[in-house]
């Protein structure tokens, strides 16, 4: 072609001494500005018609390709192409041009080739997220992965051309620099082993609540990489964790109370040890009018009469003894009936899991009675303000027990003593 266009320029008159430079400018300008056209026709008219296409389907996926840019990405391969063919062609090859273009043409379309791989990458990432939230195959750390050797590749074959060797040639150089390599990406190969781990023992998925107090994390999964897992906290702060850290280190998955359908409620009320005693028959009948306490003071009544009519009780006239030695309610014990009962009949509270009431070890403050359930709802708003409403209850209610909470003295208590 190059003949043509010098046989060109003898028929337009052109001194023969400017022929040659003037051939070798016209290819050049020719294969550019075909380049060129080739680029933006196919931009501003071929890929403004299969978006309007993909736009009209009822597919999805194919949204996913505009989202990413995979075509945009696709045709700037055209240009790159045009020039690495159109170049020998228009230009001579014994020519240094003609070998520096071709050469640029390689490495350019070598680079926007890898582009393309990524960009397909990442639509699959996408479709996989979309219509695959529940399964545990760890694809964001496997196209890290995949991104990683395409680059590594591309720059082995960009430096093959720029060198002109074999790329077969460089990778058998690679045996010698395995240590460096190790070394350099000793943290892209433990977050791998981490994520095959983590997948294969469904610790951890997008979506799922952790906590890991030593890194501050404390909150929703958002996506987990090759090296970090991203974790947007409650105050919508982001933590980074390293992958490798979710085996080395302990960590809380909250995945399973969602399963469930339920969120334990475990608090304790500090009862202060002076008030607890026994109840009189007349308290014991003022408390018989409660609702849900009424079957269970019925009971007991019946039990201590039964008790009562013991003959060794019968012997004993004196009251003191008499009061030692029967059977008797005690106000902590009646209280902790009564807290059972409030949570069984409890439209918030899961029966059908553990419900209890505890008393655990004595401390220097107080008993700790412990409220040990499972509210019927995981949304944390909804969980709170069940778990308030139950203590609120039994904070108000406690006094007609005659149980008095154990605080430490306040302003308010230290006036009221001076006063009295």
């Amino acid at each position: 072609m190059n003949e043509l266009i010098k046989t060109w320029l003898v028929e337009q008159g052109v001194v023969s001494a400017y022929i040659e430079t003037s051939a070798i400018g016209i290819g050049l300008f020719t294969i550019l500005f075909i380049a060129f056209i080739s680029y933006y026709i196919a931009k501003n008219y071929l890929l403004n018609i299969v978006t309007k296409i993909i736009l009209k389907t009822k597919n999805t996926w194919d949204n996913a390709l505009l989202e990413h840019k995979v075509l945009t990405r696709l045709t700037l391969l055209l240009p790159f192409i045009i020039v690495l063919f159109l170049t020998p062609l228009v230009l001579p090859q014994s020519l240094l041009l003609t070998d520096l273009l071709v050469l640029i043409a390689k490495v350019l379309l070598t680079f926007q080739v890898a582009q393309s791989i990524s960009a397909v990458l990442n639509v699959s990432k996408s479709l996989y997220h979309e219509s695959a939230k529940q399964r545990y195959l760890p694809l964001n750390s496997i196209i890290q992965v995949i991104k990683l050797i395409v680059y590594l590749v591309t720059a082995i074959i960009v430096v093959a051309l720029i060198i002109g060797r074999s790329p077969i040639y460089l990778l058998s150089g690679l045996g010698a620099l395995t240590a460096v390599l190790l070394l350099i990406f000793q943290d892209t190969i433990k977050g791998l082993v981490a994520s095959i781990q983590i997948s294969a023992n469904r610790m951890v998925v997008t979506g799922d609540w952790i906590e890991l107090p030593k890194y501050g994390a404390d909150g929703d999964v958002i996506e987990i990489g090759l090296n970090t897992v991203k974790v947007q906290n409650f105050d919508k702060t982001i933590t980074t964790i390293p992958t490798y850290a979710l085996i080395s280190d302990s960590f809380k998955n909250w995945r399973n109370m969602y399963h469930t359908g339920a969120r334990r409620i475990k608090r304790t009320i500090i009862i202060d040890i002076a008030c607890i005693d026994f109840y009189s028959i007349e308290k014991i009948d003022f408390l018989e009018n409660t609702n849900l306490l009424k079957t269970y003071l019925t009971d007991k009544k019946q039990q201590l009469a039964a008790e009562y009519e013991s003959p060794d009780l019968r012997e004993t006239q004196d009251g003191t003894l008499t009061k030692v030695n029967m059977r008797q309610l005690t106000n902590i014990g009646t209280f902790r009936a009564y807290i059972e009962m409030y949570l069984n009949q409890n439209t918030h509270i899961r029966n059908d899991l553990t419900c209890m009431v505890r008393q655990l070890p004595a401390t220097v403050n107080g008993l700790p009675l412990e409220i040990y359930c499972f509210a019927n709802t995981t949304d944390w708003i909804a969980y709170e303000a069940i778990q308030a409403d139950i203590f609120d209850h039994l904070f108000a209610i406690s006094p007609h027990f005659d149980i008095r909470v154990f605080q430490q003295p306040s302003g308010f208590d230290w006036n009221t003593s001076m006063a009295k």
